[in-house]
């Protein structure tokens, strides 16, 4: 039978302690900081859930193969377990390590982008984005139109647009395309998975014009685990066979090894291409370390190799959907909007819904992160008009949604953090309505997010 209780598949081996702070302290520290989470100390933060990179808990076999390392500059036994492990589930001909998923996209885009071209994607993140525009390029997301919708209970928001991708091929020019992207599970889009039926319909468009077909594939697992249980045909199948299929059905991958291979650090890019792979080597030297270790330490390789196990495991899966599960659908219980139906990775809370008095340039997701730290010490992030308003070009425009991102981290907190998290949106939800906005004082030309300043209005 099913029980109610959610129950942790681990036990806590060690365990770190947590600052408790008083709310007059939270106030005083983020003012300090210029009003932007990232700046701040994280001993002053009680429950961090700026994001589920690198900052989930390694098992003890992952601490155990980090004792197997070897650190030999090239051809170390730690690189050829690390590449029998990718391999394993993507098999591509050629797997290219980095320090971590941006250093891949960065390799990738300034291998293939350029001014002039254009590449589509269902919603690229940030740093796909930056790196995409850095080539000077151009990023364009063709999400499908639930995708753009919080309340959607579509149970494949982070589809791609077929009709969309096929018309902007035409009148774009297959020339101008190095690249279609699908970012799986959509993290811009409230960690919405992506159906296998729509990796084959982009599969098959990409084949059909002969432009390559690439996954930004850092929460594999969590997305094959959505595709198991609400995908029709999919519920007796191993993940392991849905991550292979997916897999197969494109030409290379960008990796932050930090999400769901479940390591703190680490990433790759894998691809078929052999003359694409030689410009992408060459890259890596140049910049990341020669091509069997790309800027990671053998003690790293070995921990993903065995992160790569842990994270197909079923009952992991089930109990990280189920656990993010719980925290959005009490929110939205309480009357907090959040994007429906809840993702794997984190919860998405409706800014824009939530705060309709604050204008999309006065920044309503940062107010709501701003609040949710001082009341809670609950560190979120936004993801909105501060993420994705400003253009290329200097202009801003509001993004499509003001949301708040809650990532949870792997294997890191615990029921009774998330019910104490639960507590502190419902007293944010209570002083909503006097909330105010915010303007930026102080900004950088590009990812703004990560170190600008700003100031209550």
């Amino acid at each position: 039978m099913e029980f109610k209780t959610i129950i942790e598949p681990f036990k806590i081996h060690s365990v770190a302690p947590i600052a408790m702070t008083t709310e007059a302290q939270r106030e005083k520290f983020i003012a300090e900081v210029g009003y932007n989470l990232f700046s701040l100390e994280s001993d002053n933060v009680l429950i961090d859930l700026l994001t589920d990179s690198g900052t989930g808990a390694m098992s003890r076999n992952q601490w155990a193969a980090i004792q197997h390392g070897d650190e030999s500059y090239a051809g170390s036994p730690s690189w050829l377990l690390f590449k029998a492990a990718v391999q394993n589930l993507f098999p591509y001909k050629h797997v290219i390590p980095t320090h971590q998923g941006r250093a891949a996209e960065k390799i990738l885009f300034t291998a293939i982008g350029g001014e002039g071209k254009l590449i589509p994607s269902n919603t690229h993140f940030d740093t796909t984005r930056a790196n995409i525009e850095y080539s000077k390029a151009e990023a364009v997301d063709l999400v499908i139109a639930e995708g753009r919708d919080p309340s959607s209970l579509h149970p494949f928001k982070g589809n791609m647009d077929l009709v969309a991708l096929e018309k902007f091929i035409n009148e774009t020019g297959v020339e101008n395309i190095p690249v279609v992207m699908m970012t799986i599970t959509n993290n811009s889009g409230g960690g919405q998975p992506v159906s296998l039926e729509n990796l084959k319909g982009v599969s098959a468009i990409c084949k059909k014009y002969k432009i390559p077909f690439f996954l930004d594939a850092c929460r594999f697992a969590e997305n094959a685990w959505f595709i198991r249980e609400r995908e029709a045909g999919q519920g007796d199948r191993d993940v392991v066979d849905i991550i292979r299929e997916i897999a197969g059905l494109a030409d290379g991958m960008t990796m932050s090894a930090k999400k769901d291979p479940l390591g703190n650090i680490g990433g790759w890019l894998a691809l078929n291409d052999d003359d694409l792979a030689g410009i992408c080597r060459n890259l890596l030297i140049l910049t990341e370390g020669f091509p069997t270790y790309g800027g990671l330490a053998g003690r790293d390789l070995e921990a993903l190799a065995v992160g790569l196990t842990e994270v197909v495991s079923h009952d992991y899966l089930k109990y990280r959907i189920q656990s993010t599960a719980y925290l959005g659908n009490a929110l939205s219980k309480m009357g907090i909007p959040v994007v429906l139906p809840i993702g794997g990775h984190a919860v998405y809370i409706d800014a824009k819904a939530l705060l309709p008095h604050i204008p999309a340039l006065q920044y309503p997701g940062q107010a709501l992160a701003v609040e949710l730290y001082k009341v809670g010490g609950i560190r979120g992030c936004e993801i909105g008009t501060v993420m994705f308003g400003r253009k290329p070009d200097g202009t801003e425009v509001p993004a499509a949604m003001e949301l708040v991102r809650l990532a949870i981290p792997r294997r890191t907190y615990t029921q009774s953090h998330i019910d104490y998290v639960i507590e502190v949106c419902a007293e944010v939800l209570k002083r909503a309505p006097k909330l105010g906005g915010y303007k930026i004082t102080q900004e950088p030309p590009a990812l703004r997010h990560f170190t600008a300043a700003f100031a209550p209005l």
